[in-house]
């Protein structure tokens, strides 16, 4: 699926949102790494990462010619700073209606409107691909997710109170959520 859009952010700051692509793959393995450090909220540490860059290149060329999923990127000044991506939660006929969300963004970026705006491609990009419901969990205590999810329209419909079992912080509750498109 193909997407790409630029957006002006606060104070006129130009955001890039396009389609991860194969030469990507350093790069995004290099912010997965970052992000999944800088924060406890996200599903995996940094050394849980399974794939090379190679691994990561073909994921990102197949995924880049999927009808129905995407990875995209976050670029401010030639950089990627995010990504966000939706993918299928099954082939099986009765969930190909459902698609999972997920994003992370370098926390030295947080706040400037771009977790919005790679939420509303995803969501773009769901509806064009024929779903009818997003999904997605967050840990209950991440406060500003919990609150963008639910002013783009997300929905709780359950909780998980030992989701994830942090090394820093026990276990976490997650929120199941859900956006019908």
């Amino acid at each position: 699926m193909r997407h790409a859009e630029t957006v002006l952010l606060k104070g006129g700051v130009e955001l890039l949102v396009r389609n991860a692509v194969a030469s990507d793959a350093r790069a995004l393995r290099d912010i997965m790494q970052r992000t999944h450090a800088e924060t406890d909220y996200l599903l995996s540490y940094p050394d849980e990462q399974g794939s090379d860059d190679e691994q990561e290149a073909r994921s990102l060329a197949e995924t880049e010619r999927s009808d129905n999923e995407v990875e995209l990127v976050a670029v401010l000044d030639g950089r990627i700073v995010g990504s966000a991506g939706i993918a299928a939660v099954g082939g099986r006929r009765k969930v190909v209606h459902r698609a999972r969300f997920g994003i992370s963004i370098l926390k030295e970026h947080w706040g400037m409107g771009i977790g919005r705006v790679l939420m509303g491609s995803c969501i773009d990009c769901a509806r064009r691909a024929g779903y009818t419901q997003l999904e997605l969990e967050v840990v209950a205590d991440n406060e500003r997710a919990v609150s963008l999810y639910r002013r783009a329209g997300f929905e709780e419909y359950g909780r998980n109170p030992r989701g994830y079992r942090s090394a820093a912080a026990g276990y976490q509750e997650l929120v199941h959520m859900r956006l019908e498109l």
